[in-house]
């Protein structure tokens, strides 16, 4: 079964286990669909209502661009897991032979890879979340105004939760050149840090 298709419980059961996958990877991407989620949410309580008239097609591209965030992210809880597995499975692969081994290599190589793009990609994705969320602090529903807060929040802990699964994958890359693409990612998790607290700030300031 798919985490997406668990029960709240059942797969916050799993998570308390011994079992090695669900792990950060995919509580990070856990947290950031619940971010955009709540982009959308203040969206729709903003969007048809005649006293926020001003802020309707901001609130309608915002709700947009979270939607489609929102399934990726969601697809990335367990595509994180998957990745997970693939090393696993790829470190359990026979080493009687020559042949043997240069297959397990090829293998670990190729999932190594994997392991760190899926985390990489929640990066880029939360910092877009981030991006919307902010367009929404002050030009939406101010009843809903500490939801965009806790948006915020829960991205800033996807992309900083992510960014660690990537690090942590990228000794396991050999190929200097895609190390050196997914280091670039720093840069993107400070840009992050920036926006989520200047978010925080602006939504604790107005309530």
């Amino acid at each position: 079964m798919k985490l997406v298709d668990m029960t709240v419980k059942d797969y916050l059961d799993l998570l308390k286990s011994d079992a090695p996958a669900p792990g950060g990877g995919s509580v990070s991407a856990l947290s950031a669909a619940q971010g955009v989620g709540l982009v959308a949410m203040v969206a729709d309580l903003t969007i048809g209502r005649e006293k926020y008239a001003e802020y309707e097609e901001i609130c309608k591209a915002a709700k947009e661009e979270a939607l489609k965030l929102y399934a990726e992210l969601v697809a990335g809880i367990d595509k994180d897991t998957e990745a997970f597995n693939k090393v696993s499975a790829a470190y359990k692969l026979p080493k009687n032979t020559d042949e043997e081994k240069a297959a397990r290599s090829a293998a670990i190589r190729e999932a190594n890879v994997g392991a760190t793009e899926v985390p990489f990609e929640t990066v880029k994705l939360c910092l877009e979340g981030l991006k919307v969320t902010e367009t929404m602090v002050g030009k939406s529903n101010p009843n809903a105004a500490s939801d965009l807060g806790v948006a915020a929040l829960n991205l800033m802990a996807g992309i900083r939760g992510a960014w660690l699964n990537v690090k942590i994958n990228l000794p396991g890359i050999k190929d200097e050149a895609l190390k050196a693409q997914f280091e670039a990612g720093a840069q993107m998790v400070d840009e992050a840090y920036v926006l989520a607290n200047r978010i925080y700030e602006e939504v604790l300031a107005s309530l």
